[in-house]
């Protein structure tokens, strides 16, 4: 039976930068540094971001853009202050997707490694919400 999610990992060209990045934009928690030490494939990082363990690997093997992506849930009020912090760290937004409304919003970015990223305001619950009223509006069975 499946818990939960137990980590997420990341594979990045610049151990340093990311880790700056992550604590900047983030804020997030370094618990674990294995420095040259290769415990598993490659040297890492561990954080926590909003009580989620992030691992971060470094390999210079990195892979091409995808709409694979983390999303982070944040407040509508704070939205500004991220689009302000992902600017200063001069990283690349993505355009907005068209959206049905109601359903939140979110700013996608890619960090330096091509990883993208979403930081989203609403949950799971409300867009299952909505989409139902949706499919009820078109006559479509939920």
């Amino acid at each position: 039976m499946i818990e939960c999610i137990s980590h997420i990992t990341f594979i990045v060209n610049d151990l340093e930068k990311t880790t700056l990045l992550f604590k900047e934009l983030f804020d997030a928690k370094e618990v674990y540094y294995s420095g040259e030490k290769k415990h598993s494939l490659y040297k890492e990082r561990f954080f926590v971001i909003g009580g989620q363990w992030i691992a971060v690997m470094e390999d210079i093997n990195i892979l091409n853009r995808t709409y694979h992506h983390v999303a982070f849930k944040i407040s509508e009020y704070d939205l500004d202050s991220y689009l302000n912090k992902i600017r200063t760290l001069n990283l690349e937004l993505k355009p907005q997707r068209k959206r049905v409304q109601g359903e939140g919003f979110s700013i996608y970015f890619y960090d330096y490694d091509n990883n993208l990223f979403e930081l989203h305001t609403e949950t799971l619950e409300k867009r299952l919400a909505l989409y139902k009223s949706s499919a009820v509006a078109l006559n479509l069975t939920v």
